[in-house]
């Protein structure tokens, strides 16, 4: 499990020291969590060591424990939310419109690059 979770936070280090390097305007886990990932596909062929899948496991178990210190950040700035509640609103209702529309317009450009289905039409129904 050790090895494993050295991997995870080397890759989370990884994606933060880029960032720093390139000032890219991404957080540093989510480019630590693509460079996982592009290793995962490209050096370990889609294969997750066991190790890997065994601590991702444990991780996901107790995942709401993650979202505590996020919990009492909120707690901590109620007076601010209170006062900026309509831009936090819109910045929501926003984001999420973007989101669905980037995933439709993702799925169309995959489904466009998947073979069309065989065509079973021999003049019989689907029951013979």
């Amino acid at each position: 499990m050790v090895p494993a979770l050295l991997c995870l936070l080397g890759c989370q280090l990884l994606g933060e020291a880029l960032v720093q390097l390139t000032r890219a305007p991404v957080p540093g886990p989510v480019l630590g969590m693509l460079l996982l990932a592009l290793w995962l596909g490209l050096v370990a062929r889609g294969r997750i060591p066991a190790a890997l899948g065994q601590t991702a496991d444990v991780l996901l178990a107790h995942l709401s424990l993650l979202f505590v210190p996020a919990g009492v950040g909120v707690m901590l700035h109620l007076q601010r939310i209170a006062a900026e509640w309509l831009a936090i609103v819109a910045a929501l209702v926003l984001s999420t419109l973007l989101a669905i529309a980037a995933t439709a317009i993702a799925m169309r450009a995959v489904l466009r690059r998947l073979p069309p289905p065989a065509d079973d039409s021999d003049g019989r129904d689907a029951h013979g």
